[in-house]
């Protein structure tokens, strides 16, 4: 059974640091897709940092070079260092999963991933 489970969010002030966690148990993060998305009520869920297995890692726009997501395959964790953060960062952030094809992640027929974590709450105040 896969499980994921966040930890290390809470409430800075603007421009402080955060770094999240996500360990994943019945899941090799190592030869999946993983990724760090986020979602404030009323808006859209986005996608923060994906990891793919070939080490590749993208961002999304507002992350503007703040932000850092790193794998530890030892461990089977996956992170993500936020610096600089902003009050419009204010989310909840979930880690997720997918299974690599060999070219993409496989996505369910929303766009999401399949797995999720229960996420954890980042607070920036201003």
């Amino acid at each position: 059974q896969v499980h994921l489970v966040e930890s290390g969010g809470g409430s800075v002030p603007a421009g402080g640091s955060l770094r999240l966690s996500c360990a994943a148990s019945g899941w090799n993060i190592s030869v999946n897709c993983m990724a760090w998305s986020r979602q404030t009520p009323g808006k859209r869920r986005e996608g923060v940092a994906s990891f793919d297995p070939d080490g590749s890692t993208t961002y999304g726009d507002f992350v503007e070079g703040r932000f850092t997501v790193t794998r530890d395959n030892a461990k089977n964790t996956l992170s993500l260092q936020m610096n600089s953060l902003k009050p419009e960062d204010t989310a909840m952030y979930y880690c997720a999963a997918a299974f690599w094809t060999g070219r993409r992640c496989l996505r369910m027929g929303n766009g999401d991933f399949g797995y999720w974590g229960q996420g954890t709450q980042v607070t920036v105040s201003s």
